[in-house]
């Protein structure tokens, strides 16, 4: 009888079949439950970013340099989102060894695509928040207006 060729555990797979869900876990714990580090307001945030503007086009007209940027501090979200990302590459990773090692497929391709969809969960929410953010500070803009007329250079049709 002829000796079949067995396929190596599938140890690699396996852990990157873990690593994935624990990633697509973490990610939808941080969307849902998040977020952790203490928040402002929404008002205080909104009218700190008008009075920021105000100030910043005030500069501008004066012929003022522009104060230089702040570097924000990292709070827990911030590392929590590095891990989850940390966690999915992992799991990526290790599933293409596997797939490369000839293990089971299932496990391997389980793997990736766990990883996969934790980066693609966060990159949507991530996108669809600069979006609707966008949204609000061009809101914010145009509802300043009316403040400083001429200064926008008739963006607004005024």
């Amino acid at each position: 009888m002829a000796d079949a060729v067995e396929a190596p555990r599938s140890t690699l797979g396996w852990i990157g079949f873990a690593t994935g869900s624990v990633a697509l876990v973490l990610t939808i714990l941080i969307f849902w439950a998040g977020p952790f580090a203490p928040q402002q307001d929404v008002g205080v945030g909104l009218g700190e970013l008008v009075a920021d503007i105000a100030k910043s086009a005030a500069r501008s007209v004066a012929g003022q340099p522009q104060p230089a940027a702040l570097v924000p501090a990292r709070d827990i979200d911030d590392y929590l989102r590095i891990g989850v990302g940390v966690l999915a590459g992992l799991s990526i990773i290790l599933g293409v060894a596997a797939l490369v090692r000839y293990e089971r497929k299932r496990a391997a391709i389980s793997g990736i695509a766990l990883g996969g969809l934790a980066v693609g969960f966060q990159l949507f929410a991530w996108m669809m928040m600069q979006f609707v953010g966008g949204l609000v500070i061009c809101a914010v803009i145009y509802t300043l207006r009316d403040a400083f007329g001429d200064m926008f250079g008739g963006l607004f049709g005024g």
